[in-house]
Parts: C-alpha cells; sequence; structure tokens
C-alpha cells in the first residue's frame, strides 16, 4: 500500500486539506486491484456460499472503494480545478468499467444466485434478502447473461458514457464560469434590491474589479431576471444563460453538448437494446416505482390536462398586467420573471425583499435543527476539529435523544468560482455493519447561496429556505438509516422515482407557521415574521402554480420523450422532441434559440435520465405523507417517529410502497398532489 496516501488512510473522515490530485490514480488503482483479488478469492471453487461471504465482502470491498472515491467525486464537483480533472475523468472511467465487470462476473453471479436458491435463505432477515435480490436483479442489467461480443460491447458503452457525463458537466461548468458582464454605473442595475447588488459587487471584488460583476451564476441570474428593470440586461442574461454549452449564445460552439447529447442517446438506446429492452426508457423503469412508459405518461398526461388550463389562466393574467402596467407590448421569456415579480408585489403586497430579513442563513439552520430535534428527537452539534475543503465548510455531528453520536454532515451553502452550481446531497459515508465495527453514515449537503456581504449574514429568499429543507431531507434519509448493509441502506437502492419522498416531504414545513416561528426571526431587530406577511405569503404560496407544473411537466415529459421514441435512424432529435412537448404542455415558448436541453445536467450527467417524472411522482407521495401530519398537529413527534421508522429508517430493504402504506395505512392518492399546488 502506498505510504501517506490519503485517499487509502483508514480515517473516519476524509483529511480533504491532504487530498491531491497525484493522489488519485494510485489510490484507485490500488483499491482496483484489491477489489478484484477480493472477488477471485470469493469465487474460487470450494469458497462458502454463505451470506457473509457472498455478500458482505461485496460490501466490503464497495465500501473500501467508496471512502477513497467519494471525497475525489465531491471535490470534481465543489473545488473543481485543471489538474483534478485530468485525473478524474480517467479514474471514473476505470471504476465504470470496473463496477460492469463486476455485474458481469457470472462466477459471482452464480454465487449469489445459490444462496438466493439455498434452503437457508428464507431464514435470513428481510434487509439481507432484499440484498441478495437487489444484487441479481443489478446483474442483469449490467449484462450478465450476455455472450461475447455483446458483453464486451456493454462495457465499452458504460465508459463511454461515464467520460461523456464528465465531460457534459464540465462544459457546462465551463461555459458558466466563462461569461460575465462588468458593470460600473450602478443605474444600470436600478429595481435590483441592495441584497441583490452586494452579491454582484462581491463577485466584482473576488476578481478585484470595482463596481459589480454580473455571473450566470444561480445568485446573480436570479437577481437579474426577477428584478433588474434594464431590459438589455435581462435579454443579455437570459441569452447567454439558456444557451449554456451549446451551438447558440454569445459563447456559440466554445463549449456545446450537441455532439455528446447524441452520443449518449445512441449509447443509451444500443446499451438498453443489447440487455432487451426496446429502448432506454423502458430500461430505467427496471429499478422504478411506475410499472410500464404507459403508466408514467398517462400520469404525465393527466398532470398537464389539469394544469394547462390554469397555466393559459395565469399567463394572460400576466401579458395583459405586462402591457398596461410595465408598458411591455410582447412579454418576452427574460420579461416573465421581472414581470411575475411585480404582479406577485402588486396582487398580494408581497416581496422576495420583505421577506429576506427574516431568513437569516445561521437562524434557518438552527431553526431546521430545532425542528428536527421536535419531529425525531435528534440534535446536530457543529464540530470544530474536522477538515474541510474551504473555510466556509462546517461539520456536525449528529446524535440522537441520549446524546450518542451516530452520524455526521458537512455543510457547504455559499456559491463560487469552481463548484458546481444547484443544490444536492451526496454520500461520505455509509452506514456499515462489519462484524464488531460500524461506520457511521456522514452527509454531504451542499447549497449555492448568495454568501454574507459586508456588515450582514446571508440573506436567503423563501426559496433558498425550501431548497435548504429539501436537501436537508435527503440527508435526513441518509443518516437515519438504520440499515447497516450500503447497498440498500439511506437512499440506495431506492425506487429513483420514490427517493424524493424525504426531501419534498420537508419543504412543508417552510409554510407552517410553528415550524416558522423556530428560525423566522429579522436579523436586526430579532422580530418574528410578522403575521399579517405571513398570511400574504400563505396567500400567494400557490401564484403561478399552473405555470411551475407545465415547466416540470416539460422537463419529465421531454426526458422520457427523448429516452422512449429514440430511433438511431433519426438521431437524438433533441430540439424536434423538446418542440413537440411544448406543443402539447407549454402555454409560453420561449425563443428558438433557447438551448435548455444543453445544460441539462439531471439527465446528461446526473442520475435523472428517463427518470426525471421521479420529481413529480415523488412529490404525489410527500404531499400524501405531510397530509398525515396535519392530522395531528403537523410538528407531532408520536408521527415523526412513525415516519422515521417506516420511511426513513428502512433504506430499499422493502419496496417504496409497502414503506408508504406502512406509515399512511393505505396506498397513496393522486389528490394530494393536485392540492398541494392549489390545483385541487
Amino acid at each position: 500500500m502506498e505510504p501517506n496516501n490519503p485517499l487509502l488512510a483508514d480515517d473516519t473522515l476524509p483529511a480533504f486539506s491532504q487530498i491531491r490530485p497525484e493522489h488519485v490514480t494510485p489510490a484507485i488503482d490500488t483499491l482496483l486491484a484489491d477489489y478484484r483479488a477480493g472477488i477471485d478469492a470469493l469465487t474460487q471453487p470450494g469458497a462458502p456460499h454463505d451470506f457473509a461471504s457472498v455478500m458482505l465482502t461485496q460490501e466490503r470491498l464497495d465500501q473500501q472503494l467508496a471512502r477513497a472515491w467519494a471525497p475525489v467525486g465531491h471535490l470534481h464537483a465543489v473545488a473543481d480545478s485543471e489538474a483534478l480533472r485530468e485525473v478524474y475523468g480517467p479514474a471514473e472511467e476505470k471504476l465504470t468499467e470496473h463496477a460492469i465487470e463486476v455485474g458481469q462476473n457470472r462466477a459471482l453471479y452464480q454465487a449469489v444466485q445459490a444462496l438466493a436458491d439455498a434452503p437457508a435463505f428464507a431464514g435470513l432477515s428481510r434487509p439481507e434478502r432484499a440484498l441478495v435480490e437487489h444484487a441479481l436483479r443489478d446483474f442483469r442489467l449490467s449484462g450478465v447473461a450476455l455472450e461475447e461480443p455483446a458483453r464486451t460491447r456493454y462495457r465499452e458503452i458504460g465508459v463511454e458514457l461515464s467520460r461523456l457525463s464528465t465531460e457534459f458537466s464540465n462544459a457546462v461548468l465551463d461555459a458558466t464560469d466563462a461569461w460575465h458582464e462588468h458593470i460600473t454605473d450602478e443605474r444600470d442595475l436600478a429595481g435590483i434590491p441592495e441584497s441583490g447588488r452586494a452579491v454582484l459587487r462581491q463577485y466584482a471584488k473576488e476578481q478585484k474589479l470595482d463596481g459589480y460583476l454580473v455571473t450566470l451564476k444561480q445568485p446573480s441570474v436570479q437577481a437579474v431576471l426577477t428584478y433588474a428593470d434594464n431590459r438589455g440586461l435581462r435579454e443579455r442574461v437570459y441569452w447567454a444563460y439558456q444557451t449554456r454549452a451549446s451551438d447558440q449564445g454569445p459563447q456559440a460552439g466554445k463549449y456545446d453538448n450537441s455532439e455528446r447529447i447524441e452520443r449518449i442517446m445512441a449509447l443509451r438506446y444500443e446499451a438498453a437494446r443489447l440487455l432487451g429492452f426496446n429502448n432506454a426508457a423502458e430500461e430505467s423503469l427496471a429499478t422504478k416505482m411506475a410499472g410500464s412508459p404507459t403508466e408514467v405518461m398517462e400520469f404525465l398526461h393527466d398532470l398537464a390536462n389539469r394544469a394547462k388550463p390554469v397555466a393559459r389562466r395565469e399567463l394572460n393574467h400576466l401579458r395583459e398586467f405586462a402591457t398596461t402596467e410595465l408598458k411591455l407590448d410582447n412579454l418576452e421569456s427574460w420579461d416573465v420573471g421581472y414581470a411575475s415579480e411585480k404582479l406577485r408585489q402588486r396582487e398580494y403586497d408581497l416581496d422576495e425583499e420583505q421577506l429576506k430579513p427574516y431568513f437569516p442563513l445561521p437562524a434557518v439552520i438552527e431553526g431546521l435543527f430545532g425542528l428536527t430535534q421536535r419531529l425525531y428527537g435528534i440534535t446536530l452539534s457543529v464540530r470544530d476539529d474536522v477538515d474541510t475543503w474551504h473555510p466556509d465548510v462546517r461539520y456536525y455531528d449528529v446524535r440522537d435523544a441520549d446524546g450518542r453520536v451516530f452520524a455526521g454532515a458537512y455543510v457547504d451553502l455559499y456559491a463560487r468560482t469552481g463548484k458546481r452550481g444547484g443544490a444536492w446531497m451526496d454520500v461520505c459515508r455509509a452506514r456499515f455493519r462489519d462484524g464488531d465495527e460500524e461506520q457511521l453514515p456522514v452527509a454531504f449537503l451542499t447549497c449555492n447561496f448568495a454568501p454574507p456581504t459586508e456588515g450582514r449574514p446571508a440573506l436567503l429568499t423563501h426559496d433558498d429556505v425550501l431548497t435548504l429543507f429539501h436537501e436537508f431531507g435527503h440527508g435526513l434519509h441518509h443518516l437515519l438509516t438504520e440499515i447497516a448493509l450500503p447497498s440498500i441502506g439511506g437512499i440506495d437502492g431506492v425506487e429513483w422515482d420514490a427517493v424524493e419522498l424525504p426531501s419534498q416531504f420537508m419543504e412543508n414545513f417552510g409554510w407552517n407557521r410553528e415550524a416558522l416561528d423556530l428560525f423566522a426571526h429579522h436579523y436586526e431587530t430579532g422580530e418574528r415574521l410578522p403575521d399579517e406577511l405571513f398570511q400574504r405569503m400563505l396567500a400567494a404560496r400557490h401564484f403561478h402554480a399552473g405555470l411551475f407544473l407545465v415547466r416540470q411537466l416539460e422537463f419529465g415529459m421531454f426526458d422520457f420523450l427523448l429516452h422512449l421514441e429514440y430511433d438511431p435512424a433519426q438521431g437524438a432529435r433533441t430540439m424536434e422532441v423538446l418542440e413537440e412537448v411544448r406543443h402539447d404542455v407549454a402555454v409560453l415558448h420561449p425563443p428558438a434559440w433557447q438551448r435548455f436541453p444543453h445544460a441539462f445536467s439531471h439527465i446528461f450527467a446526473g442520475g435523472y435520465a428517463a427518470g426525471y417524472y421521479s420529481y413529480l411522482w415523488a412529490e404525489l407521495l410527500s404531499a400524501d405523507a405531510f397530509g398525515e401530519f396535519e392530522a395531528h398537529g403537523v410538528i407531532d413527534r408520536a408521527t415523526g417517529d412513525r415516519f422515521r421508522k417506516e420511511v426513513l429508517s428502512v433504506g430499499a430493504s422493502r419496496p417504496a410502497i409497502e414503506s408508504f402504506i406502512a406509515f399512511r395505512g393505505r396506498a397513496p392518492e393522486p389528490e394530494a398532489l393536485l392540492k398541494s399546488h392549489g390545483l385541487a
């Protein structure tokens, strides 16, 4: 074993400050060699075929690899550099090739199958049986039954797809970082509130410039498109943002993902056909709750039929308002956020800027932790002796009611250069019991909020609050698992269209008075969120719910049809499919040069391929689950304990629908989703 390689150290937590790009390749090569040796030993003739020998050995090997790769993958997302990229891509390809190689190992498959066929199988615990069943399914989905040359071809496809997805997200990050507009005359920023201007000043300061720097980072785009009176600036930001990594816009062709999308779609189709599926959408459903493409499309069309008339009314009203009040005769895509905010202010006398002072980030975090304690009896306390990748990062111990530390979380909340946009939760360590030793679960929670500015803490929008609650919900799903088999513990192995249940469920508390009272206090006066302001928030909650839903439906339907209807003779037809979907569900059509798919990392560089519909599917589950809390006064410990026991703690040890029914006492009811959007 290589001396002093922090990725090979047996530490409880990664030594982030010591990890260098040059550590990655030797660590991954060493661990892959160990893994292969472990599998060889396990599949020797005469080797025992009991649960511990066959399944626990694989979990152990997986964890050794994950302990090294999790921090590397995380650094690639939050502290990217040219040197890290050079080693990250090739290492990821090796890991992908290795995973498929293991998935196609027939001797290993036979060992797992023998375990499933043995009389002793019935005597295993439910989680142990689930681990075996998941493994057998995954062997089939890795092409274990394929003969040459299909076996090798399937492996080659997997490696190429992994490279393309890394290249896709790199292109989006580079295109995002490459564009900015330097502004020295404050009049050009008229309408943008002080909190937004402070962020733009901060961006300028980071680049050693005076004045302001408008960038394509989320807080900047949001500030300009929502508030800037300067219509030309709105148009330029929208143009740059909505053409990132494409053949259009200010950097046309420079970071273009068009060819990558074509190739990704062709390879996904070929891989699905090799496995005996008609298309990649069918293959995707092998690991989801939805039973068939027809079921998914009916679900989406049914929602569209209900949401589209509402969205059309909302848009007509907005157009009318924009013409009469804002003197905008033609409402363009870069006017929508701006006009909507003005209309919302007029109709509900509600302005995000009035709310922000009540959502200082430190208080929101404290309130979120307080809520978690009241629901589940757990506490989070900050620890200062943990090595992190940036001074802004905080690490928290998670303790049970008796004070015992049973998990941990890294929290990294501010937008910065070299950090991927958006918000996510990821696994640093999984819960794993191996003999007498137990590895505790540790999560990464990442957001991209506007940082604190001179003299004031970071102030969140209410949307930011909901985002934080959402990611923390994923975190709780991982941290509260009681399944000590990593492949089916926490979020791992949970059907992809159910994995958003705990996250979307948490968002509901961001609308609850009792929960808000735990943290919504003015950062200067300490005054709690005034009741009349809260009532205006509630009244505006479903403002433009129809427009929001049809946009989500556009994303979900585009993604699913792109994979369902792919025909190699015609290619991906990316923009044509998008147009067809918009014709079906959209009420607002963006300009022909808009290239939203080229930065749609969820489906081309994330886990949501033919699965973006999952957000809406899981929202139905989460809205219905929250109904049970509402029936018991919302912040109710007994209901929280049941939710923890039946949903959060069981991982993928049983199908998600069983967990839902165990908690709710019945199957989910579709009306809950419409009700949560005010459309019932």
